[in-house]
Parts: C-alpha cells; structure tokens; sequence
C-alpha cells in the first residue's frame, strides 16, 4: 500500500532504491524518502482514513515499509489534543501530548519506523548516541524485533534511563558530556550495527512526520496558526514540514502553512542564533550548558533544513531561560492537571514569550507539543 518511491539526498539531489541503504556521512546527508503524490490520491486517502484505526500506521501510504503485516507494533501514535484552559484572553492553545507513546515519548515514532526499516533490510544490530528517550524507544523496539542494540548516552544521564535501556536487553555505554562525545564512543565498533543517529538514517524523519499528519486531520483538515516545537536534533521540524507539503501535493491542505517555531534553551541555542542572524548553516553550540537534556544538543545534521522549514512557513526561532521552566511545571499541574516533561514546559515558554512580544495574537489556534512523560528523567 505504500506510495513511497526512492530515496533522495537533500544536499546533491542523488536517488537511491529504497532497497539500499544510504551512506551515513558525506555531503550527501541527509537522506528523504520521496512518494509517488498527486491531487487524484488525495481524496483515496481521505477515504481510507476513516475506517482505520487511530495509530501512526493509518498512514501507511505515506510510510516507506515494505511489509505491514509484519511490523513491530508498540502501540505509537494517535495521540491526543489537549486543549489549554487557564490561558489569557480566552487563547485557543493546544497540547499535543506525546507522552502516551510506548517508552513515554514522540521519540517513539521515528524509531519505530527506523528499527522496523533495519529489520526489514536485514541489519544485524542498531545503535545510537542519545540524550535519554531516543535509547530508550530504540532499545525497546529493538527488542521487539530480535535485533541486537547499543546506545551511548552522556556521563550525567538520569540513572533510570540507564536501567530502563538495559532492562530491554540493549548494550549502554556512559561517558562524555554531550552527544558529540557520545557518537564518538559508537565510532569504534566495527559490527555492521546500523546508525540510527538523528538524519544519519531517512526513517526517523518518516516515522515523526505523523505528528503532523496526526495534527492536521485531528483538525478537521484545517491546521493551526502556530506550532511550538521544542527543538533538539530537529527532526520533528523537519518532519512536520515534509508531511504538510505532502498534504499540500494530495490537494489536502491550502498554501497557509502552520507557522513553525523552535524552542531551545539560553544554554544552546545553536538554531536560533542562526535564524536570528540569518545565516543558512548553523555553527556548532560550544560548552552547552542546560539541564533539559533533549535540547542540549550543540549542532543538528540537518541545520539548512530546519531553517528552511522555520523561514518558508514563516515561522522563527525563540530561546528561553532555564529557571523558568520548573514554575511552568508547577502551574501545568495545579492549573491544568498536565505533568509537563521539561522539554514540553520549555516548549510553553516559548509559546508565553512570544505571546508577551505579542508576536501571537489573541485570535489566533496555537498547539504546543509536550513531547515526553517527566518520569522518563525522573522515575
């Protein structure tokens, strides 16, 4: 059922079978996934929707497995819409709550797509240096599909991620301060594991653009003004953008896109100075220094891309301070009975920062994603 139809790199425009698997360094990289896409499949879809369960797998024509019979299943996706009560002038502000996802977090619909695609294709093992979710839905969907997994995660990662990777059967490496340190421990082994490293593989990207997927038709097809994203790697921005220009080929979806933001911390905030500044490349964050360990990440493989994403949907870029977040978390709860991950509480920030600027407008749908469950860090 699948509409996908080869592999592109976004730097060279190079195509590749979706039988062969792409080199993961090179000027090359990243690597997409392109379909086959028209207006006439767009009402074909539309109506097969309806009778599907409500999964990231309902998307399956938008999704480059093979065999879908004989996928790993988790359960990942089809998460909610929460709507915000306790917001200024009677706001129209969303969630999308991501921590109902198998291992807590959207993390979960990448790699379950990533480890379902290297099982397809014959892998012998799957590794990745991690911040904490990302290791633990690959070691989790690793496990669920018999196949070996390793992770290197920073020395100061929460111990019960460290428990919880091991608890699935994945090898975990510990050491260094950031994921830079922490891929360079993975270098030296030579097993034939695939990289799943965030946009070293063209899967990730596939598995979280049904967030945006997900959003648009929990919309009734119409998407709101404004998405606040906090941003790591970058994938979900990515990802988001490549599911509403999709949409947008199947005649589904007008030209008005959803502006995108990204959220990082004042402690690394590599894609913001770059927008801001206007610069095309984002240059590597030195010494990052910030305790929402999903967003302590120095620099992103696909910086042109996320930019790109920010500036074509006319969206921007916004830092937040880290002492902040902890007052948001506690009002979330009291207020709104919402246990915010950190990630999700920065992601808030930014929405409240802009909203003060008046930058958003009072009249305007707002969603902000909370992307994974406290517990993860916390126990």
């Amino acid at each position: 059922m699948s509409w996908a139809r080869e592999l592109v790199s976004s730097k060279s425009g190079r195509r590749l079978s979706l039988r062969e698997q792409p080199p993961t360094t090179g000027d090359e990289v990243p690597w997409l996934v392109a379909y086959d896409l028209d207006p006439s499949k767009g009402p074909i879809l539309k109506s097969r929707l309806a009778a599907r369960a409500w999964s990231l797998w309902r998307y399956e024509e938008l999704l480059p497995l093979e065999n879908f019979a004989d996928r790993i299943d988790l359960g990942e996706g089809g998460t909610p819409l929460v709507r915000v009560r306790n917001v200024p002038y009677g706001m129209e502000v969303w969630l999308k709550e991501e921590a109902g996802n198998p291992t807590g977090s959207f993390k979960d619909r990448g790699l379950s797509l990533a480890v379902n695609r290297a099982r397809e294709l014959g892998a012998p093992g799957v590794q990745l240096p991690s911040a904490g979710n990302a290791a633990l839905a690959t070691a989790a969907y690793a496990a669920a599909g018999g196949l070996r997994c390793r992770v290197a995660l920073p020395g100061d990662t929460p111990g019960v991620i460290v428990d919880r990777c091991r608890s699935y059967g994945a090898e975990v490496l510990c050491g260094g301060a950031t994921l830079v340190d922490s891929a360079s421990e993975l270098a030296a082994f030579e097993d034939g594991f695939w990289d799943l490293s965030t946009f070293r593989e063209p899967y990730r990207v596939e598995g979280k653009k049904t967030m945006g997927l997900e959003l648009v038709e929990q919309f009734d097809w119409s998407p709101p003004d404004w998405i606040f994203y906090p941003t790591g790697g970058g994938t979900g921005i990515v990802a988001m953008y490549k599911a509403f220009q999709e949409l947008q080929e199947l005649g589904l979806l007008d030209e008005s896109l959803p502006r995108l933001v990204s959220v990082q911390m004042e402690g690394c905030a590599p894609l913001v100075r770059a927008f801001h500044s206007g610069a095309e490349q984002a240059e590597t964050w030195q010494e990052p220094k910030t305790g929402v360990w999903g967003l302590r990440v120095p620099r992103s493989l696909a910086d042109s891309l996320i930019l790109e994403a920010l500036r074509r949907s006319n969206g921007t870029a916004v830092s937040v301070p880290e002492d902040g977040l902890g007052e948001i978390q506690a009002r979330y709860a009291k207020q709104e009975g919402r246990w915010l991950g950190p990630e999700g509480a920065a992601a808030v920030a930014g929405f409240e920062k802009l909203r003060a600027e008046g930058l958003v407008q009072s009249d305007e749908r707002v969603l902000i994603f909370q992307t994974g469950h406290p517990a993860n860090y916390f126990g």
